[in-house]
Order: structure tokens, then C-alpha cells, then sequence
């Protein structure tokens, strides 16, 4: 563990000079191709970074911030889009908002968050999940894949949220939440929009989606456009999950995890226009139905498509694993400190 952490603060060293590099260098340089060239051996690099870690969450972590999400902020930036436009004022602002899955709330309305005492049910759902997995071998794969499924978005729910709040005291303001309590969904353009990683969304859609949908507008009518800016940016998804699942395992891209996306988006602009015609406006499904319908959508083609190159891998018993060494970890260090204090006492 001691060794992964310091392997994990020399990737974090090497990120916090790139950024100073665009925040000193790049940002004198007029927007275009020119910025771009400029950021684009940091982008390399934070594609390299990831590769030094080798614990699933620290590679994942740091794949998602950096070879994605930080990647798309700086080429945006490089042509005066996306989140880092405007430039923020300060290098440690631009270092936090580049690298970390957060963006300003531009109407903050504590009124309709959640109380503080769902974050506490859902942590211990977590755990229960943890102790869970020690009867896997008794369970039927629906059961595991339902899981599965829970173990993915609470752990990011988990890990997520209190960097959030971390971040938005140190930096002094309100930030757009990850998660919108994506269960609760009553469409795939819910889901995919509203609801899940919200980060992503807000990165696509300038990035892939509208510039798409520009360009398909001049040949195509706008329906088709629609279309094809939806289904770019799920495509573009698929691939970089491909990405990311090769930190993860390690292992050539096996295309299932980017068929996952596509299908995704043909069915949610399928969705989009269907809710268009006059026969589905007419029709009243309860939220209920809806929620179940969308969910059970996504848990099953997941389950098809989306989670055999994980469990093929061993990356869920992996995640469960560290996710106990790390406990362990916690327990010996407090341990640690509080038998010295005694003896110092």
C-alpha cells in the first residue's frame, strides 16, 4: 500500500507541473489550433500516467480524471470552450477544475438536496455489500449481476461525494453534484443526461455532440442530426471506457463495453423520438413503471455487455479486495497512532 501511494504522488506531482506548464505557458497563446499544439504533450502524458499505478481504484481514478476528463477540458480550452472557459483566476482553481470531476453550480438550491443520512444509508448498503460477496458462490448470476451493478454506482457515489464537498470548501464555492440519484430515472435520456456522471454529459456535449450535430445540420434535416450528435458522443464513450477498462485489466480491448454505448445510443435517441410523435405523448406510464423499465434496461444490456470483461478479468474481486486492504490499512495506521500516544501519555 505504502509503495502504490507514493507512485500515486509522484502521478499527481507530474500533473500538477503539467497544469502549471498550460496555466503559465498555454494561456498566453491565442485560441486554436496553436493552444492545442501547446497542451497536447500534456495530454499525451496524462494518457501515459495512469500506467504508473496499479491498484484498480488508484489506475481508475486516475484514468477518469485525467486521460478523459482532463483531456477534453484542455483541447475545449484550446479553442475557448468547456468548463475552463473562462479561465479561472488562480493555477490552483485551474488545477482542481481540470483535474477533478467537479464544475461550478450555476443556481445552487440546497432546498431540494438530499439529507445528509442517505449518503450514511448508502455507505452502509456498501458494506453490507462487501460481507455480501463472501456468499457469491452461493448466488445466481442475476443476483451477482444485480450487484454488480449496485457496486459500481455506489462506489463512485462513495468516493465521488466527499471529494466534492472537499473541494468545494477549500475552493469557496458550489459545485454541480456527480450523481442525481440515477435509480430514480425515468428514461434513458434521464439517465444518460440528468442523472449519471453528470461530468461526462457536460464534457460530450460541448466536445462531440453539438459540434456533430452542427456540422450533420448542413446535410441532413434536423432529426438526423439529432440523431447522429446523440450516437457520436455514445460512440465516443464506448471507446474511451475501452480506455479505461484497459487500465483496469490490462488487456486488449475486447469492443464489448463500446457496443454497450452504441446500443445506448441508438436506443436513447430512439427514445428522444418517440417521445416526439403524438401516439407516446398520448400515452400516461406511471414513474414507477418508467423507473423500472429504464433501470432494468441498463442493468441487463450491462450484464450482456458492459460487465463480462471486468468479471472475466477478476477486476470486481479486485475492487472488493482493496477495498478491504485499504480498511486494514486505516485500522493499522489509527492503531499505530493511538499506541504511541499512549506510551507517550
Amino acid at each position: 500500500m505504502e509503495e502504490e501511494l507514493m507512485s500515486l504522488i509522484k502521478v499527481w506531482v507530474y500533473t500538477t507541473i503539467s497544469i502549471s506548464y498550460c496555466y503559465y505557458t498555454s494561456t498566453r497563446i491565442k485560441a486554436g489550433v496553436f493552444r492545442l499544439l501547446s497542451v497536447l504533450p500534456v495530454c499525451v502524458l496524462f494518457l501515459v500516467l495512469p500506467l504508473f499505478v496499479s491498484s484498480v481504484h488508484f489506475s481508475g481514478s486516475t484514468a477518469f480524471f485525467l486521460a478523459w476528463l482532463a483531456n477534453f477540458k484542455l483541447i475545449l480550452f484550446s479553442f475557448d470552450q468547456g468548463p475552463l472557459f473562462p479561465l479561472p483566476p488562480n493555477l490552483s482553481r485551474l488545477i482542481c477544475f481540470t483535474c477533478f470531476p467537479i464544475k461550478l453550480q450555476q443556481n445552487p438550491k440546497p432546498q431540494n438536496q438530499l439529507p445528509k443520512w442517505v449518503f450514511a444509508i448508502k455507505l452502509a448498503i456498501f458494506g453490507l455489500l462487501l460481507y455480501i460477496y463472501e456468499y457469491k458462490q452461493y448466488m445466481s448470476p442475476t443476483v451477482l449481476l444485480v450487484l454488480y451493478s449496485l457496486h459500481i454506482y455506489l462506489e463512485y457515489e462513495i468516493l465521488l461525494a466527499p471529494l466534492k464537498v472537499l473541494l468545494s470548501i477549500s475552493l469557496g464555492c458550489d459545485l454541480e453534484p456527480q450523481f442525481n440519484e440515477p435509480y430514480l430515472a425515468t428514461s434513458l435520456q434521464d439517465f444518460w443526461g440528468r442523472r449519471w456522471n453528470l461530468m461526462v454529459p457536460a464534457i460530450l456535449r460541448p466536445a462531440v455532440y453539438v459540434p456533430v450535430r452542427r456540422m450533420a445540420g448542413r446535410k441532413m434535416n434536423s432529426d438526423q442530426a439529432l440523431f447522429l450528435g446523440v450516437f457520436a458522443s455514445f460512440l465516443v464513450s464506448g471507446v474511451v471506457h475501452e480506455l479505461i477498462f484497459f487500465y483496469f485489466t490490462r488487456e486488449s480491448p475486447t469492443g464489448e463495453v463500446t457496443l454497450f454505448f452504441v446500443l445506448h445510443g441508438v436506443c436513447t435517441a430512439a427514445e428522444g423520438a418517440a417521445k416526439r410523435t403524438s401516439l407516446v405523448r398520448r400515452l400516461n406510464m406511471s414513474q414507477t413503471v418508467s423507473r423500472l423499465l429504464t433501470v432494468g434496461f441498463v442493468v441487463v444490456t450491462g450484464g450482456w455487455l458492459f460487465f463480462p470483461q471486468l468479471t472475466r478479468s477478476g477486476m470486481i474481486e479486485r475492487l472488493v479486495d482493496e477495498a478491504f486492504l485499504f480498511i486494514d490499512f486505516v485500522k493499522h495506521k489509527f492503531f499505530y497512532l493511538w499506541r504511541n500516544k499512549s506510551l507517550k501519555s
